[in-house]
């Protein structure tokens, strides 16, 4: 087994769960790190019309460094926006249909935290994909962990490393295939094949 030390990110790219769902991974959450900006701990992508689409969630600043300590700002109705940018990037596609009504309550959600948000949104996202794999948070921040450190390795400024077969996407006729995307684009192009094609992806450690 590997032990990952893994951050929690909004609505995670194809890649994150890839080694999250991994059988052979036991899987430790990040929540005391110093929170980094401009990352997926707060944004996910997708696909739009107009190709690909960052979905943000607005923090509070609050002086709180530690994630954990995070919190979302309401002073935009941002969850009704990205849920509306979702239905049009999604609507036509094979399976937004048969999950809109489980995606829908991700927008739903009122927590304070950007954490326990996440950890919310992951919950859903598990019973759409049936699974169940358990994890821990961690309980302090170490900078130099005993396990695999995954803090830093999916950037949202750099593409991703990871080989991925492409798949049917709704836009792809105009813009071309787009690797690793928010796992809503799978969900929405694969529906119950998701799982299988997550588990096939080479892992790269």
């Amino acid at each position: 087994m590997n032990t990952i030390l893994l951050p929690v990110f909004y609505l995670p790219h194809i890649s994150w769960f890839s080694a999250f769902l991994n059988s052979e991974n036991e899987i430790i959450f990040e929540q005391f790190e110093s929170f980094p900006k401009q990352t997926y701990r707060n944004r996910a992508n997708i696909y739009g019309a107009n190709g690909k689409l960052s979905l943000i969630i607005p923090i509070s600043h609050n002086g709180k460094r530690e994630y954990k300590d995070i919190e979302i700002s309401y002073r935009e109705d941002w969850q009704h926006l990205h849920w509306k940018s979702i239905k049009t990037a999604y609507q036509s596609s094979p399976y937004f249909e048969f999950y809109e009504d489980k995606l829908k309550r991700i927008f739903e959600i009122k927590e304070k935290n950007l954490l326990d948000f996440n950890l919310k949104a992951l919950e859903i996202i598990q019973q759409i994909l049936k699974t169940e794999k358990a994890y821990s948070l961690n309980v302090e921040y170490i900078k130099n962990p005993q396990e695999l450190n995954f803090r830093e390795k999916f950037s949202a400024k750099k593409n991703s490393e990871f080989e991925m077969e492409e798949y049917y996407q709704t836009f792809s006729d105009k813009s071309g295939f787009l690797k690793d995307l928010s796992i809503l684009d799978l969900i929405c192009n694969k529906g119950p094949e998701s799982l299988t094609y997550i588990k096939n992806i080479k892992q790269s450690y």
